[in-house]
């Protein structure tokens, strides 16, 4: 196993590192939902934001892993800020730096690794955006730039925090935030030839009757299962007070209407679970995602958000038609 040096101007890069005050700080959505959306969009179970501290390797973002910090000297960051471009590692098995690295030979078993510097204002490296796999892997041009795209928004994160593109009641971002990274995903998928589709959601008369405080609980819950129990997802967002969009990827308009039955069937339980006092009701649309058709992608919200119009307009038909 090769130890990582120490880079030149280590002292100004530790000072730099230390002046943004966030080392040993919790996990932040902002930052999530970068390794998160990479995780998704590179199809690797393993999406970080690593810095390299004075010993240790510190996670501000850890999607797929578990612990929050390793040893510097064990640390494929460690390595890759001592070069200005991305870190490729194919196959760590038969990489002569990390073949016999105990975080190759045991958990998390590292063969892949992907990992673009993240830069100081003053140019020192501070870490890494890092996409790691269980099996070899090779990255094409096209995923090289969208990794370097990620990997400046976590730049723009740890120097200038965007203060408007989270959701403050719900903590996901809001159409602004999505919007940004959407349009990265979108275009990667264009290249790679991966289908997309995106999921329009609007609650029934979320508010109605109910207490300030209940709403907001029930939005919040809603957000974090958006997140975490919808599949394909890559993306959600809130982009209206009860209004909420999710980008699929890899994923035909049968695939989101799939995920969005086994979300209602998780939902429910959750309601269940948390004795919310009345149903949780909402509609969706699903628009796949067409290239010649969908320029930007309020273009897809909006085609999305026709289809569930619509959606809703039949259910209402039918149920009327029940009562007569």
């Amino acid at each position: 196993m090769e130890t990582p040096r120490t880079p030149d101007g280590e002292d100004r890069r530790i000072a730099a590192l230390r002046a943004l005050d966030v080392l040993d700080t919790p996990m932040e959505e902002r930052f999530d939902r970068i390794t998160r959306f990479a995780s998704q969009l590179f199809d690797v179970p393993i999406a970080l934001v690593s810095l390299i501290d004075q010993d240790r390797q510190w996670f501000k973002s850890a999607m797929g892993l578990d612990v929050r910090e390793t040893s510097r000297a064990i640390s494929f960051c460690g390595h890759t800020i001592l070069t200005r471009k991305i870190l490729l590692t194919p196959d760590a098995l038969i990489d002569s730096r990390f073949s016999d690295n105990p975080l190759v030979r045991g958990t998390p078993y590292i063969r892949f690794y992907a990992g673009c510097p993240i830069y100081a204002e003053c140019g020192s490296a501070l870490g890494s955006l890092c996409l790691i796999d269980t099996k070899p892997r090779v990255l094409s041009e096209t995923d090289l730039h969208a990794l370097r795209d990620l990997a400046l928004m976590v730049e723009r994160e740890l120097q200038r925090p965007e203060s408007n593109i989270l959701d403050e009641k719900t903590n996901i971002c809001n159409r602004n935030g999505f919007s940004l990274l959407a349009e990265k995903g979108l275009d990667l998928c264009v290249r790679r030839k991966t289908s997309a589709s995106l999921v329009f959601i609007e609650i029934d008369e979320i508010g109605e009757g109910k207490a300030d405080e209940e709403t907001d609980r029930i939005l919040h819950q809603f957000s974090e299962y958006l997140n975490t129990d919808l599949e394909h997802s890559a993306l959600v967002a809130r982009v209206e007070k009860n209004q909420f969009v999710a980008l699929l990827i890899d994923a035909s308009t049968a695939a989101a209407e799939l995920a969005m039955i086994k979300f209602k069937a998780a939902i429910e339980a959750l309601r269940t679970r948390e004795n919310w006092e009345h149903p949780l009701r909402f509609s969706h649309g699903v628009a796949e995602f067409k290239e010649n058709r969908h320029s930007t992608v309020d273009k897809l919200i909006t085609d999305a958000d026709i289809v569930m119009y619509d959606n809703r307009k039949q259910l209402r038909y039918a149920a009327r038609r029940e009562l007569v």
